[in-house]
Order: C-alpha cells, then structure tokens, then sequence
C-alpha cells in the first residue's frame, strides 16, 4: 500500500534499497534484542557497510555527499519497515556538527575512519542531571591546562556512550558568572573515548522501558587535547543548536516512518480480521481513527520536508525543526494509539511488535525536547508572547 506520494520522490532507488536491508533483521531480531537489552551491533555494521550512516559525509572523505533529505529518507526507511534507527541516528545529525564547524585537519582525521565505519561517533553529551534542558546551565568544566582540556563533570541520558568510540561533548570553559551571556562560554570538544574509558571517563548504563543503550557518564580529570576543540572556544552553543536542528529534523523523519509502520499495520489487520461475519474495516469506528492518523502524518510529513529543505539552504530553521519534530512525534503516538487499538488483545502480544514499536515511538514526544518545551519557543520566539520560563 503506497502510504505517501513522497515513496516516489528524488530517493525512491535509496528507500528501496533501504527496504531490502531492513528485510533480513525482521522482527523476531529486534525482539530478541529487547528481551536482552542488546544493541543491535549487526544491524548497524550492516548500514554503516551499505553507506547509509555517511550520506552527510562528503565523497572527499568517503562518504555520499547527499544532503538532510536523503538522511531523512534513509532514517524513515528504517523505521517504516520496522526497523530501529534510534540505534544510530546520532551518528548523523552529530556528523552536521562537524560538517559546519570542524577544522580540515578535523575533517581528514575523523571522518573517512567514520565513513568506512572504523570509527564510530554515535554520543553526544550535552544533558547533564540537573540543567535538563535549561542547557546553559550545564556544570561539566573544561579547563585549559598547556596543550589539554582537563575536564570534570558529569552527563545524563548520552546513549550509546557503551557503542561509540567518540563522543561529541559540551562543556562550560569560562564560568558563568564570567559571561556577558549565558550562552557564551560554552566550548564543543571531540573526546576520543578509547583513550579514557575505565580512567577517566565512567560510563554507567541506565535501563529504561525502550532498549535505547543509554547511560550517565563521569568525567573525572579527563584530558582532552586543546585540538579536539570544535571551532572557536566559548561558542560551542551556536555549533550544537545547528546540530540540534538537524537532530529534531531527522528524527522527526523517524516518527514518520513509525506512523507509517503502525497506519499500514492497523489498515493490514482491518482488511483481514472478521467479527460478527464481517472485516472490523468495513466499520466506521474503525476506519475513521486509522484515516485521522493518516492525514495527520501526511501533515506532518509536509512540514518535515520543508525544514529539511530550508536546512540544505542554509536557512535558520530553529522553528521549523521544533514544529517538525513536535507534530510528526504526536502523529507517531496517535498512529501508535490506533494501531493497538484496531488489533485489540493482539496489540499487546510481542509476536505482533505493535507494544515494542509503542514504547520506541513514545520516547519522541519528551526527548531530545520536550513537547511543551517546543510549544514555548514557538510562543516566545516565533509569536512574540512573554517568555514563560
């Protein structure tokens, strides 16, 4: 069933190849794995072997050149066929980071090692326990010292930190109090964690209701060469607020492919499942929440392609990005809803992957921003109204 015209865009020929790699890691793969709280190491080799998680990189370096739409697509892909790309996704929006604010000399020693998948840069430590999102508020210190940052400190909620060999971190290196605003002196440090896990660097693994590998990391006198810096030191905020940008967009992305998966799963079943001798979709209690859920991701899905174009512009997409992300993770939820709720006792059986692919989606509508959050920069910076917070 053709769910969106968009099937047939520009990268037709990348979602089809998507789909044939998403069809060898079905669904009794992805449960085994939450059973056991594992990563899926297979399923990410095999997308990084394809190429698909260095479509930002540049042919110079190894990778496609493409740009947001094309991670989008492939980001969507996954996630329509059912498929996890939480996994891994960091891996893109973290490269945009880089991309604009990284040094050639950056460029050249990490990423042709990512592109081919020697190196793998799926952590971002940004949140920390107590600043939330409030990210000016961060405590992680990164002191010069010589050739070093010496950096103390700790984050919340870095996934993936126990699968990745770098991480991309932001931390304060001039005290707030020292600052004419509370967004300067926030610096963005690339830290080669080979070097320091189990010394300087804990990481402790925190478990959740989704297998999403994510974790709290100490920073204990960590060093970090002063050459790992990203750009200019004391502006690592405006670096990591153009990579939320492309994080919100791409995962929004996701949540449209999760709408997908859960619309085309209810519309499957309806046609199929007889009550009282006749299919549940011939009745209108049934086809009205599944048609809502369906014009409500095609809206969605508009509003995610045309940040992902005004992204590739160059353009500040800050509102865009929000509103992307805020309504493709509620079409998600919605999708979600539905689709449970057409399959009725069914939808809680694992062996369906409807509960499974629940608990991934829900995770959209509070992280890496909150629903109520976004409705706030929207009020203040978008409308005008007081700032609430």
């Amino acid at each position: 069933m053709l769910l969106s015209p968009f099937d047939n865009d520009e990268f037709a020929e990348i979602r089809e190849s998507v789909r044939r790699l998403c069809a060898t890691f079905p669904g009794e793969y992805w449960r085994k794995l939450d059973e056991k709280r594992e990563y899926p190491t297979t399923f990410v080799k095999a997308l990084t072997d394809a190429g698909y998680l260095s479509v930002l990189i540049p042919e110079e370096f190894g990778g496609s050149g493409l740009g947001l739409s094309a991670a989008a697509a492939v980001l969507e892909t996954i996630q329509a066929e059912g498929c996890n790309g939480g996994a891994c996704h960091a891996q893109m929006y973290i490269m945009g980071t880089i991309l604009r604010h990284g040094s050639d000399a950056q460029k050249r020693q990490y990423l042709p090692k990512i592109a081919s998948g020697e190196l793998r840069l799926q952590a971002f430590g940004v949140t920390e326990p107590t600043s939330g999102t409030d990210t000016t508020a961060l405590r992680t210190f990164a002191r010069r010292e010589g050739d070093d940052f010496v950096v103390n400190g700790q984050k919340i909620w870095t996934s993936r930190a126990e699968h990745s060999d770098l991480m991309l971190l932001l931390a304060r290196t001039t005290p707030r109090e020292k600052v004419k605003k509370k967004t300067d002196g926030l610096s963005t440090l690339i830290v080669d964690m080979r070097d320091v896990v189990g010394k300087s660097l804990t990481i402790r693994p925190i478990r959740t209701m989704k297998n999403h590998a994510t974790t709290e990391i100490f920073f204990d006198n960590m060093r970090v060469p002063a050459t790992n810096l990203l750009g200019d030191e004391g502006k690592g905020f405006k670096y990591i607020l153009s990579g939320m940008n492309a994080e919100r967009v791409l995962i929004a992305a996701e949540c449209i492919g999760d709408a997908k998966w859960f619309i085309r799963k209810a519309v499957d079943y309806a046609n199929q499942r007889e009550v009282f001798g006749r299919k549940i979709g011939a009745n209108q209690g049934i086809q009205f929440p599944i048609a809502r859920a369906y014009a409500q991701m095609r809206a969605a899905e508009l509003m995610v392609k045309e940040a992902a174009r005004l992204y590739e512009k160059g353009k500040d997409i800050g509102a865009e990005a929000n509103m992307a992300k805020m309504l493709a993770a509620d079409a998600s939820w919605e999708a979600a809803n539905v689709c449970l709720q057409t399959h009725g006792g069914f939808g809680f059986a694992e062996e369906y992957d409807i509960e499974r692919k629940l608990r991934e989606t829900k995770l959209y509508q509070v992280a890496p921003i909150s629903t109520n959050l976004i409705l706030s920069y929207l009020a203040e910076h978008v409308l005008g109204l007081p700032r609430s917070y």
